[in-house]
């Protein structure tokens, strides 16, 4: 998560557009505005032209997270996104003014402009959107790390619950490219979509466990669970805990799952990330949006998030941006 600088509503100089939660529960973020704060050493200052909402957000911004991420409110919060470097820090040498940039934001991203530390940006290869560059940066950590704790036998078959989402997809694709047959939950409605990412699509419903030992005759090595909902209780005869890594179940580490929560404040771009962004900039992997919204409807933007079950990730053009805007490259 990142949250509001202790110093940002304090601080002197020209003010810039932002959404503020002035208060936890589902009509708590407010559009106002802020003052500006230029980049410390270390840090870059970006325009952000496409914003990723993530469930991570809503969470916030209903208070369900107060005791864990406590916040001095009112606050800007909002993680992810990407656009234009306006100005850069010292000892900055990586990006320059002028840039096209992605990554996780200090500062809060449900601002006009944002302040991060360089080391969460990426650069935006040539051929990305800027749409599906913001889509990309927690999808990509996200599933680059869990594949880096818990890696599949060569050519084996591996699960992954929740395959439609963005991480979900994400992990499908890289495990697909990899040489391994996946088997992928969701939706019927997306079955199609599972199918197109290299996956074997089966429901969520009483047929889940039936379905696998349909297509896994020979055993399934390892799951990666995105989506939570009991998936390994249910799968237990199937799967070892110890083959699943999970980022929605955080009381299955009890049972031996691998649980990868991670701490967002601490998120950074590697180089597997940096890959991931290749990769999509020259058609190898799919970045699916699944809705694009202006920056003052940034509240339905949330309330879509929290419906659940999205094909991938919900995109808000940034200020003064129309959604339009942020198509195609």
């Amino acid at each position: 998560m990142t949250r509001i600088d202790p110093d940002f509503l304090s601080m002197k100089g020209d003010t810039m557009h932002a959404h503020l939660l002035t208060r936890y529960g589902p009509d708590g973020l407010e559009p106002g505005s802020v003052p500006e704060r230029a980049p410390a050493p270390g840090e870059v200052a970006i325009r952000l032209d496409a914003i990723a909402v993530n469930p991570l957000d809503w969470k916030i911004s209903h208070g369900w997270l107060a005791q864990m991420i406590p916040l001095a409110l009112p606050a800007v919060i909002g993680s992810e996104g990407a656009g234009t470097v306006l100005s850069v820090g010292a000892d900055v040498t990586d990006f320059a003014v002028g840039d096209r940039v992605a990554g996780f934001f200090d500062s809060g991203a449900f601002a006009e402009i944002a302040v991060t530390r360089a080391t969460r940006l990426v650069r935006i290869p040539a051929g990305l959107s800027i749409s599906q560059a913001a889509a990309l940066p927690t999808a990509a950590e996200t599933a680059t790390r869990i594949l880096g704790l818990l890696q599949p036998e060569a050519a084996s078959t591996v699960v992954v619950n929740g395959a439609a989402g963005a991480v979900g997809s994400m992990v499908t694709q890289l495990l697909a490219r990899d040489g391994h047959t996946v088997i992928g939950t969701a939706g019927a409605e997306n079955h199609d979509y599972v199918r197109s990412l290299g996956a074997s699509p089966i429901g969520y419903g009483p047929n889940l466990v039936s379905d696998l030992r349909r297509l896994a005759v020979a055993g399934i090595d390892a799951g990666y669970d995105t989506t939570g909902h009991g998936f390994i209780d249910r799968v237990a005869d199937l799967v070892d805990a110890r083959r699943i890594v999970t980022i929605a179940d955080f009381a299955a580490g009890a049972g031996g799952a691998i649980v990868a929560g991670g701490d967002p404040t601490r998120l950074s771009i590697t180089r597997a990330v940096r890959d991931v962004f290749d990769l999509a900039a020259s058609g190898e992997i799919h970045v699916e949006i699944a809705a694009t919204y202006p920056f003052e409807a940034l509240n339905e933007a949330l309330g879509f998030s929290e419906q659940g079950h999205l094909r991938g990730k919900v995109i808000v053009a940034g200020h003064d941006r129309k959604p339009a805007d942020i198509g195609l490259a």
